[in-house]
């Protein structure tokens, strides 16, 4: 597969406008910032018109722009802040208190550490009362910015100045909500962090940030001012640390079990603990007001048809999300009490102005998962008899029935394979009319017996020596070029370059290569096929453009916009001669303690689903190659490389893997990542389940495998003596990376 991805580079590196400007790239990331701004309270603060702005708070300056590690580190060309946005904008900002901060933090410069020690927050200037109330004599309004980060093998922790406010972060909250009549805090965070103590000194306004790459300044102060309505929505659910059922295993050095099942994030929240939520996912305030109404409503052939009207009742210009979740019938397998099915973003209405939107909805994507076999359909995706409910409104709680209809008898929707199923008892939560709980249901299947039946008959077509130009003429097909090669070069392709970072056969700071990886297949004219981070941009020496977080790009709920940011990201890795864009993440936040959180969507895995199929089709658009990662459940940083994910089969299928489904099926990525992580106690990169058995054969995904950068060796679970790089390669993996001398 790897040399279909060759051919495809190869074939599309001249469809590139060498002189194509990074004007648009900027707009984009300007107006994904905007757009992914989450404005959780306003009272009459926002948007700040002709007043005079007391701006608090050193990330004014000193922001975090992206989250550390791969995901963000990236070569910008500049990093806008939030005061130069503001400066930008004309803001009337108080001079005085500009220039103290401007000063303190020429003299105390943050040190960002190194890999895996980074800052999660940056020491802040401690104002005296007197001069915050001076402040306040001159000044309406006062902007707080409270400033986080995390990133790889760097989690968020329950410490002071990370998860929660810090005593300097509560003192200035204290000093400015006394002296001030108007205080908006503004959160510059890669994910979300403690609201409740931020809460307590009732702040008027609230807007999450996040962190918005080059152009995060401008687009910030684009929503303060008013020129960008907001109208981001939030990707997860807010609540107290303690109240997400996953908190309990975050830093478990050995091993996480999934007890919480298919209840990620507002499905447990909206199920069982609806009094716990601070804010719900999908919830965000705008400046003006809308009208959502169901127009029409059928179902056709199996699918539901919708038609929906938004109507801009309110004094500003502005966009909304239309958001429709679904309430499954509970049957014997228990569901959670609502799932989004469906979201559109409008286009920008003006006052008074009307959008119609349709949707249509396969009735067949409401299956459940059974790995119990209850329904008599066992290791299936089923819709149980019963009555299933539709729900429309603008995020998952404030919600208005709209449809329903029944299914007389269970159906079978789709009949799958046993696969990854848990081979450690443990328990996990049913909806059982409450919360309750039940054993996992352990795997049956010889893997053995399985694998042994699977192997292919892999025997040469004919000993011709072929050029790979042979293949690029349409001379021979890629299949007898493949078949012409010795063991020496079909070894080198199942691995990397040798070289761990910057290989010599790609630009300046590739994170490796694959492709030709030895001296006879360069002269056979295979070309090295270059990868590079990542989420947050092209991470190569050369300068690139530090894109929007993933949070922001999925608080956006707008797959229109991430396809064209995605489509001059794509331009840019090729302008830069590199082929492979390590991006985007798409693992599931399955607690906020995730470092990085930052880097992938959100709590939901359609959402994820949807946000990155539309990433993936923008960056493809062009000749370049996505790749999303990291198959699977990577969802802690805190000893990664050899953590236990345990996991029932259905929470696998239905949450965690949900959105690479999407992926392969909707965009068709050339490129997968696996993960680090153990699944159910075998590497990700050694389980044939989950690489062959599902990507391969039930998705039917037609692209390079490849592992995240370096394997841990094992032994196999079932075959003696299997080395580790058969272990692998008989598991499905195409390429190893980066490769190492004698990796066979």
């Amino acid at each position: 597969m790897a040399f279909e991805l060759a051919q495809s580079s190869v074939k599309n590196k001249n469809n590139i406008n060498e002189n194509a400007s990074g004007e648009r790239i900027k707009a984009l990331c300007r107006l994904a910032v905007a757009e992914g701004c989450v404005l959780l309270k306003n009272n009459d603060t926002l948007p700040i018109n002709n007043e005079k702005v007391a701006l608090f708070g050193r990330c004014q300056i000193n922001g975090f722009h992206a989250g550390y590690g791969s995901g963000g580190d990236v070569n910008a060309p500049y990093k806008v802040s939030i005061l130069d946005g503001l400066r930008n904008a004309n803001c009337n900002l108080d001079e005085a208190l500009m220039d103290k901060y401007i000063k303190w933090c020429k003299r105390n410069v943050p040190n960002d550490g190194v890999w895996g020690h980074w800052p999660l927050c940056y020491k802040e200037l401690t104002l005296k009362d007197e001069f915050v109330l001076e402040c306040a004599n001159r000044c309406d309004v006062a902007l707080v910015i409270i400033g986080r980060s995390a990133g790889e093998d760097r989690d968020i922790k329950l410490e002071e100045g990370s998860w929660y406010l810090n005593k300097k972060e509560e003192r200035l909250l204290s000093q400015v909500r006394k002296h001030f009549k108007k205080m908006c805090v503004i959160i510059n965070s890669g994910s979300i962090m403690d609201i409740s103590k931020i809460e307590e000194y009732n702040p008027d306004a609230i807007l999450f940030a996040w962190q918005g790459g080059q152009e995060f300044g401008n687009g910030v102060a684009d929503v303060i001012t008013g020129k960008v309505n907001a109208s981001g929505k939030l990707t997860d659910t807010i609540a107290k640390i303690e109240d997400y059922p996953s908190t309990e295993y975050m830093n478990n050095l050995e091993y996480s079990e999934y007890k919480e099942d298919i209840y990620v994030g507002y499905r447990y929240f909206n199920t069982f603990a609806k009094d716990r939520i601070i804010y719900p996912f999908g919830y965000g305030l705008s400046y003006t007001k809308f009208d959502i109404n169901v127009l029409n409503i059928f179902n056709d052939c199996n699918t539901l048809n919708f038609k929906v009207s938004v109507k801009n009742t309110g004094k500003y210009k502005g966009k909304e999300v239309v958001q429709i979740y679904l309430s499954k019938a509970q049957g014997k397998l228990g569901n959670p009490a609502k799932e989004l099915v469906w979201y559109k973003k409008t286009k920008e209405l003006d006052i008074n102005e009307e959008q119609v939107i349709e949707a249509s909805i396969n009735i067949d994507d409401f299956a459940s998962y059974d790995d119990l076999g209850v329904t008599g359909y066992k290791n299936s995706f089923v819709l149980e008899a019963g009555t299933y409910e539709i729900y429309l409104g603008s995020n998952s709680i404030d919600l208005e029935k709209i449809y329903s209809y029944e299914v007389s008898n269970t159906q079978l929707v789709k009949e799958c394979n046993e696969a990854c199923a848990p081979t450690i008892s443990f328990e996990r939560i049913v909806n059982n009319g409450g919360i309750a709980y039940d054993k996992v249901p352990l795997g049956e299947v010889d893997i053995k017996e399985r694998i042994l039946n699977s192997l292919e008959d892999n025997n040469k077509l004919n000993n011709c020596y072929y050029s790979f130009d042979d293949v690029l003429n349409n001379k021979i097909t890629l299949d007898e070029f493949v078949n012409s090669l010795d063991e020496e070069e079909l070894e080198a392709l199942t691995r990397g370059s040798l070289y761990s970072m910057n290989s010599p056969y790609g630009p300046d700071g590739n994170a490796a290569t694959f492709g030709a990886s030895n001296e006879k297949l360069f002269n056979r004219n295979v070309p090295a096929i270059s990868t590079n981070d990542g989420p947050s941009g092209v991470r190569l020496k050369a300068t690139s453009s530090l894109i929007p977080n993933g949070v922001v790009l999925a608080s956006t709920f707008n797959d229109e916009l991430i396809e064209d940011l995605g489509s001059e990201l794509g331009l840019e890795v090729m302008m830069r001669k590199s082929h492979v864009l390590l991006a985007p993440g798409i693992n599931i936040h399955r607690n906020p303690l995730c470092g990085r959180n930052f880097e992938y969507y959100s709590e939901d895995p359609y959402l994820t689903g949807m946000i990155a199929s539309a990433y993936i089709r923008g960056v493809q658009a062009c000749g370049t190659s996505a790749c999303p990662k990291h198959f699977a459940c990577n969802n802690q940083e805190y000893n990664r490389h050899v953590h236990d994910s345990r996991i029932s089969q259905r929470a696998l299928r239905e949450i965690y893997i949900k959105a690479f489904e999407m992926c392969v099926k909707n965009a068709n990525p050339d490129v997968l990542m696996t993960s680090y992580n153990k699944i159910n106690g075998e590497y990700s990169y050694y389980s044939y389940d989950l690489v062959k058995l599902i990507l391969k054969k039930e998705w039917n995904f037609k692209g390079v495998v490849i592992t995240d950068w370096w394997m841990r060796e094992d032994k196999s679970k079932i075959f003696e003596n299997l080395e580790t790089q058969s272990y692998r390669v008989r598991a499905g993996i195409d390429v190893y990376m980066p490769g190492s001398k004698g990796s066979r």
